[in-house]
């Protein structure tokens, strides 16, 4: 019996560049369906459950970050945006709505697959990581911090907050690493699977939109600490 093919999703108008782009991955086994329309993607993918999705930004009827704002609240799996445009702007809204990387046209096509098995492999990392604790998580009356893997969220102070796919990856490698000095360049490998450049500050970012989110001060953090000039470490929940 055959082993089961990860399925990607390709949402892309231009159709040479997607029948390449399919004809490439499906050469490393991938299986890949195609949907030109940015206005029929978000039902297609909840409908047919891919492992793994890939935007183009600008589409017909409904553009890549629209599709990952609808899609992020039901689908967990990864996703990344391909653009023309190089736009920091656009960059840090689409980490804040949850997309996992961000790639900038041209697109070398190994450079694509390369991004693609770091983040399978990460999410199924994560995921091993995290099912050591297979008990209900616990909640502290005098103020608490905890996961729940199945349904990726963070319980604070005994409430449910939702997370990004992103803001649950970075906080579930934090739980893995407790207690332990994390350097922007670990964090930044684990989160992207490439060196970190020194000048990135999307790691700072995405620290920044979890502490909001967990309500957890910068100033006086009582879960995640920075550490100067280093990076960042998760309190002990233990």
């Amino acid at each position: 019996m055959s082993e089961k093919k990860t399925k990607i999703m390709l949402v892309e108008d231009d159709t040479k560049l997607a029948e390449m782009t399919k004809e490439f991955l499906e050469k490393y086994q991938f299986e890949v369906a195609i949907e030109y329309r940015g206005d029929l993607a978000v039902d297609r993918i909840l409908r047919e459950k891919p492992d793994f999705v890939i935007l183009d930004y600008m589409l017909p009827g409904k553009d890549g970050k629209a599709i990952c704002r609808e899609l992020r609240p039901q689908f967990h799996n990864p996703i990344i945006i391909v653009t023309a445009h190089d736009d920091d702007v656009d960059e840090i809204v689409s980490l804040e709505i949850g997309v996992d990387d961000y790639l900038v046209k041209p697109i070398k096509p190994r450079n694509l697959l390369a991004r693609i098995t770091n983040l399978l492999n990460r999410y199924e990392r994560i995921a091993a990581e995290a099912s050591v604790e297979q008990n209900p998580p616990k909640t502290d009356a005098h103020g608490s911090l905890q996961i729940d893997v199945q349904r990726r969220i963070a319980i604070v102070d005994g409430r449910d907050v939702n997370l990004t796919s992103c803001e649950f990856d970075l906080l579930s490698y934090f739980f893995a690493n407790q207690g332990t000095i994390l350097t922007r360049e670990e964090i930044y490998r684990q989160m992207r699977g490439i060196e970190w450049d020194g000048a990135d500050r999307s790691i700072d970012l995405r620290v920044s939109r979890l502490r909001n989110k967990i309500d957890d001060n910068g100033k006086s953090p009582r879960f995640i600490k920075s550490v100067r000039g280093t990076g960042y470490m998760l309190v002990s929940q233990s």
